[in-house]
C-alpha cells in the first residue's frame, strides 16, 4: 500500500548513493577464516562460459616462473561482516592462478562471489590492471573460475603425481593485500585432511605448513618444479595450512568452465553455531541473479533451514552441502532465513516462491515493541556514517546498519522542492510497510514558509488508516524548531511511525522526516540524523 508515497514524499529516480567506506583491504572480500567460503543445486547465472583450458604456449616449468602465472584479485563491493556489520564499497584481496593463455583462472568462491567488480594484477606487475568476470563458482568446494580480459598469459600446470606427506611445497600469492609477490616454503603433512569446515565442505584437503595468510586464498601450492598440487584456501593459528587438491578441482572444473555453478545458491557464506544452540549459514554477500538473490536472501541473513533440515548444528557446512548434493540443479527447495537486522524469520522456496515474513522477534526494548534490529534497543548499538547528496549540498549521519541508502531530489505536489536522504535496512520494504527500520530526511527552502501543523495534518488521515494516532509533540533541538506526530502499532506490527516537520532557526529551510521505529534506538537514530544535518549548498 505504499503509505509514504503520497504527495509529501514521492521519490524520484535515485541520483546517487553515498559511498561509505568502513573497512580496508583484508584477506578476502568477505568474512572467512584467514583465507576462505560456501553452495546449492541450482544454476547461478554467470558470465559467458569458457571451454576447457588448452594451453597453446608452454606451461610454467620452474619455481621462479610460478610468479608469472600467479594473480592478485581485488574484489570490490558491499559485504556484511558478522562483527562489523554492513561494509559498503569495500575492497578485499585474494590470489589465484592462470589455467590457460586466454585468461581463464582459478581462485576461491569466497574471494569473488558477490563482488560488484574484479580487478586483477598478473605476476605482481602493478603497471597493468585487468578486469575480470566470474564464469561460475562452487560454494561447497570453495572454488571459482574467472576470466581475465586479455590473452597470451603464462600458465601453471598440475603436478603429475599425487601429493604425499614430506614432499616440499611452496605457497605462492599475495597475502595481507600486499602487492608484493610472496613465496613461502613447507612440507605436506597430510595428504587427506578433513575438509569439513565452517567455510567449505570437501571430502579431504591437503594439509601443509607453508605459511599462508589472508590474501593467499586462491593462490597455488606448488612443487619445487613449479607444478600445482593444490589451491590454498585456509590457514589457522597453529601453522596448519590447507589446500584444495587436484582431485576435487577435476571433479567440478568442467562444469565451472561451462558456466554452471556447482552446489551453489549464489552466496558467500560461513557456517556459525552459537552458545544458545542456534546455528545457520551466515551470508556475507549474494550474487545478483542467483537463486539466493531471486528468493530474497540478503547479506547479513542467516540461512537456518534447507528442506526443513536445521543447518550448521556442528558448526560446519556439511549438512548444508549434503542437501544441495542430494538435489538436482533447478529443484525447488524450502528455505528458512533469519534476518537479524529486523528480527524477522522468513520462509520461501529456492527456484519457487520469494521469502515472506513468518514471525518477528519481540525484544521489548521500547514503548513500541517489535523486533529491534538485532541486538537490543540501546542507541549506542548503532554506529553512524555520513551520507551526502551528489553535490554535497546536504549531509547527515545515518546508522551503518541502514545500508540501503537513497539520495536525490524531494518532490511535493509533483514539484521538486528540495533534497532528500533515505536509509533503511531494505528501502523498498520500508517504503511499503512498517516491518523494517529506516528514515527519510528531506530539506526544502521552497517550503520554509509553510505552516508546520498544516503539513502534518495533510498526512494524518493517510497514516491513521494503518496506525493508531498517539499524539503531536513539540520538537526543539539542533537549531530546528517544529513538531512531530507519533503513530503506534502500524500495520498491526507493534512498530511506531514518526513524521516530523521543523524549521531552521534562521527560517531559511524546512526539515521533513519520516521514521519507522522498531525500538528506542531507532527513535534516537532519527534525532541523530537531524542533529548531524548540515545544509551547505543551494536547494532546488
Amino acid at each position: 500500500m505504499s503509505r509514504r508515497i503520497r504527495r509529501s514524499v514521492r521519490l524520484l529516480a535515485v541520483t546517487s548513493v553515498a559511498a561509505i567506506v568502513l573497512a580496508g583491504c583484508g584477506g578476502s572480500a568477505t568474512p572467512a577464516p584467514s583465507a576462505s567460503a560456501a553452495t546449492s543445486p541450482t544454476v547461478v547465472p554467470s558470465a559467458t562460459p569458457t571451454t576447457a583450458p588448452t594451453p597453446t604456449s608452454p606451461v610454467v616449468g620452474t619455481l621462479d616462473a610460478v610468479r608469472s602465472a600467479t594473480i592478485q584479485i581485488e574484489a570490490e563491493g558491499s559485504f556484511v561482516d558478522p562483527a562489523q556489520g554492513q561494509l559498503l564499497n569495500t575492497a578485499g584481496r585474494g590470489s589465484g592462478f592462470i589455467l590457460s593463455p586466454d585468461g581463464t583462472a582459478l581462485t576461491n568462491n569466497h574471494v569473488v562471489t558477490g563482488a560488484a567488480l574484479l580487478k586483477v594484477w598478473v605476476g605482481g606487475d602493478r603497471a597493468k590492471t585487468y578486469n575480470a568476470r566470474v564464469i561460475a563458482a562452487s560454494e561447497c568446494s570453495d572454488l571459482a573460475v574467472i576470466k581475465i580480459d586479455g590473452s597470451g598469459f603464462p600458465v601453471l600446470g598440475w603436478a603429475s603425481i599425487a601429493p604425499t606427506p614430506g614432499v616440499d611445497v611452496y605457497a605462492a600469492g599475495f597475502p595481507l593485500g600486499d602487492p608484493e609477490y610472496t613465496l613461502t616454503r613447507g612440507i605436506i603433512s597430510k595428504a587427506r585432511a578433513d575438509g569439513e569446515t565452517s567455510w567449505a565442505s570437501v571430502d579431504s584437503v591437503i594439509e601443509h605448513d607453508a605459511a599462508i595468510n589472508p590474501g593467499n586464498s586462491g593462490g597455488p601450492l606448488v612443487t619445487k618444479d613449479g607444478a600445482v598440487v593444490g589451491l590454498n584456501y585456509a590457514g589457522n593459528d597453529v601453522r596448519q595450512s590447507f589446500a584444495i587438491g587436484k582431485a576435487e578441482v577435476d571433479r567440478i572444473l568442467p562444469e565451472l568452465l561451462a558456466g554452471t555453478a556447482v552446489n551453489s545458491i549464489g552466496v558467500n557464506g560461513e557456517a556459525m553455531r552459537f552458545d544458545d544452540g542456534t546455528s545457520g549459514i551466515f551470508v556475507a554477500s549474494v550474487a545478483s541473479g542467483s537463486p539466493a538473490d531471486t528468493v530474497g536472501i540478503k547479506g547479513g541473513d542467516f540461512v537456518t533451514k534447507l528442506e526443513g533440515l536445521v543447518l550448521a548444528t556442528d558448526g560446519t557446512m556439511s549438512d548444508y552441502c549434503d542437501v544441495l548434493r542430494s538435489h538436482k540443479a533447478g529443484d525447488v527447495l524450502q528455505v528458512e532465513v533469519f534476518r537479524p537486522s529486523t528480527g524477522q524469520t522468513l520462509e520461501g522456496r529456492l527456484n519457487g516462491q520469494a521469502l515472506a515474513v513468518v514471525s518477528t522477534i519481540e525484544t521489548g526494548g521500547g514503548d513500541q515493541g517489535g523486533g529491534d534490529q538485532g541486538g537490543g534497543d540501546a542507541a549506542a548499538d548503532y554506529t553512524y556514517a555520513a551520507v551526502a547528496t551528489s553535490g554535497d549540498e546536504m549531509t547527515s549521519e545515518v546508522p551503518t546498519a541502514w545500508s540501503d541508502v537513497k539520495t536525490g531530489d524531494w518532490t511535493y505536489d509533483d514539484e521538486t522542492v528540495g533534497l532528500r536522504i533515505g536509509a533503511a535496512t531494505d528501502y523498498a520494504t520500508w517504503m511499503e510497510g512498517y516491518t523494517v527500520p529506516g528514515a527519510f530526511l528531506a530539506v526544502s527552502a521552497a517550503l520554509a514558509g509553510e505552516d508546520v501543523d498544516a503539513l502534518l495534518d495533510a498526512d494524518r488521515e493517510t497514516f491513521e488508516k494503518d496506525c493508531t494516532y498517539d499524539s503531536r509533540k513539540d520538537f526543539d533541538t539542533a537549531g530546528y524548531v517544529g513538531k512531530f506526530d507519533l503513530y503506534t502499532d502500524c500495520g498491526g506490527t507493534g512498530n511506531a511511525f514518526v513524521e516530523l516537520v521543523a524549521k531552521s532557526a534562521d527560517g531559511a529551510h524546512l526539515v521533513f522526516l519520516q521514521l519507522v521505529a522498531l525500538g528506542d534506538r531507532d527513535l534516537t537514530a532519527a534525532d541523530h540524523m537531524v542533529e548531524t544535518l548540515t545544509v551547505t549548498g543551494p536547494l532546488p
